[in-house]
């Protein structure tokens, strides 16, 4: 890796949103976030776009489609991470993007992660 890839962490529970930048910066990664609800992280992408990205779909203040839809028109690889919606109802609505089922283990977010680096 010749520059460190920035990830935008979007997670509304503070503890797995926590959980998901230890893993993330961990594993060599510059981590944005995490950002509980839909205004603060597109706050935070407008400010500053970020490599990949990693969104619950319900945040806070709502559903976090009208982001991932900008994300993804500007190139951005974005991983859904969610625990209402399964990865294959995520897939219908944005089969470009990866999603991930709540809880998820480190290595599935890390594999993602570098499946979505080969792609940024």
């Amino acid at each position: 890796m010749s520059r460190q890839l920035r990830v935008l962490v979007a997670e509304d529970e503070l503890i797995v949103g926590y959980d998901l930048c230890d893993t993330v910066a961990e594993a060599g990664y510059m981590v944005e976030g995490p950002y509980d609800d839909l205004s603060s992280a597109m706050l935070a992408y407008q400010k500053s776009k970020p490599d990949i990205a990693i969104l619950d779909v319900q945040l806070g203040d709502g559903i976090v489609y009208p982001l991932a839809e900008q994300m993804m028109a500007e190139n951005v690889p974005v991983i859904f991470h969610s625990g209402q919606l399964s990865p294959a109802e995520v897939a219908l609505r944005f089969p470009q993007a990866q999603a991930l089922a709540k809880p998820c283990p480190p290595a599935a977010v890390i594999d993602s992660i570098q499946r979505a680096a080969a792609h940024a």
